[in-house]
C-alpha cells in the first residue's frame, strides 16, 4: 500500500479572474518527471519511491465530485497530494480530510486570505475557501503567511475564525507555530513573489522567495498529512518557471509528508 497518493484536480471553474489553472496538473508532473532534475528532495528523501502512486488527473463533472475522489484515495489508507486547479478545491478535499482527521490543523501559503463570506455571488469561488472551512469547523486552527492583499472585510473574517494570520508586511518565519494536531498545508503559488512564479492569475508583488517557501516546509514541527498546490496558471507561465518552482515544492512536501 502507498505511503501517499498523488491526485491531479483538473478544475477551474471557480477562478475569478482568469482561467488556466486547470491545465497545470500535468505540466507540474511532467517537470516533476523531468530528466532535468532528480526525485529526490533537499533532505535526499526518494519522492520517487514506490512509496509514492500517482493517480493521475480527474476530470471533475460536479465541484462536490472533489471531495469524492479524495475521500476514496483517502480511505486506501493513505495521504493525499493534489495538484490544483484553482484554490476553490482545497474546501472539497478538506471536507474529506476530515473524516479521517476530525482535528486538523492548516498552513496557508498565500497572497490572499480567501476568506470572502461570497465573491461574486458565489460561496465557493476561490476566494472563499477558508471561510467555508472554518465555518464548517474542519480545522482547528489556521494559520496563514504571505497574506499582502487583506480588506476590512477579510480582516472581519479573520477575526471572527480566530485566523493566525503572518502578513508579509510583519513576516518573521522564525514565529511560525509547533502544530499540535495533524497538519494539512495548502500552498497556493501566487503567495511566492511573482519574480519566482509569474504563471499565475494574480500577480502580487512582495511576496515570498522560493527559498522561503521550502525552508518553511523543511523547518515544520508537525505531522503533515495532506498538501495542495493550487493556482498555477500556464497560460501566464515564462519558460516553464512556475511549473519547475511547482514541482520543487511538491518534492519537499512530499519528503515532509513521508517522514
Amino acid at each position: 500500500m502507498s505511503d501517499i497518493i498523488l491526485q491531479g484536480i483538473l478544475y477551474d471553474e471557480k477562478s475569478s479572474y482568469q482561467k488556466g489553472p486547470a491545465l497545470a496538473p500535468p505540466l507540474i508532473r511532467e517537470a516533476l518527471q523531468s530528466g532535468s532534475s532528480n526525485r529526490f528532495s533537499e533532505d535526499q528523501t526518494d519522492t520517487g519511491s514506490d512509496r509514492v502512486t500517482d493517480r493521475g488527473d480527474f476530470e471533475v463533472a460536479e465541484y462536490f465530485d472533489i471531495e469524492t475522489i479524495t475521500k476514496k484515495h483517502l480511505e486506501q489508507g493513505a495521504r493525499v497530494l493534489t495538484l490544483g486547479g484553482d484554490h476553490s478545491i482545497t474546501y472539497p478535499i478538506l471536507r474529506a480530510f476530515h473524516e479521517k482527521f476530525p482535528k486538523l490543523d492548516i498552513l496557508h501559503i498565500d497572497a490572499h486570505a480567501d476568506l470572502y463570506d461570497q465573491y461574486e455571488g458565489d460561496p465557493h469561488s476561490h476566494a472563499c475557501p477558508f471561510a467555508r472551512i472554518m465555518e464548517n469547523g474542519l480545522a482547528e486552527r489556521l494559520v496563514q503567511v504571505g497574506i499582502r492583499t487583506l480588506n476590512p472585510h477579510q480582516a472581519e473574517q479573520a477575526q471572527k475564525f480566530g485566523v493566525e494570520m503572518h502578513p508579509m508586511s510583519k513576516l518573521n518565519l522564525d514565529k511560525i507555530p509547533k502544530f499540535s494536531n495533524p497538519l494539512y498545508i495548502s500552498l497556493d503559488l501566487d503567495g511566492l513573489d511573482p519574480a519566482y512564479a509569474p504563471g499565475v492569475s494574480h500577480h502580487e508583488p512582495g511576496g515570498l522567495t522560493s527559498r522561503q517557501v521550502i525552508d518553511l516546509i523543511r523547518g515544520l514541527d508537525a505531522r503533515v498529512v495532506g498538501a495542495d498546490i493550487v493556482e498555477y496558471n500556464p497560460n501566464r507561465d515564462f519558460q516553464q518557471m512556475t511549473a519547475y518552482l511547482a514541482a520543487k515544492l511538491a518534492k519537499e512536501l512530499l519528503a515532509r509528508m513521508l517522514q
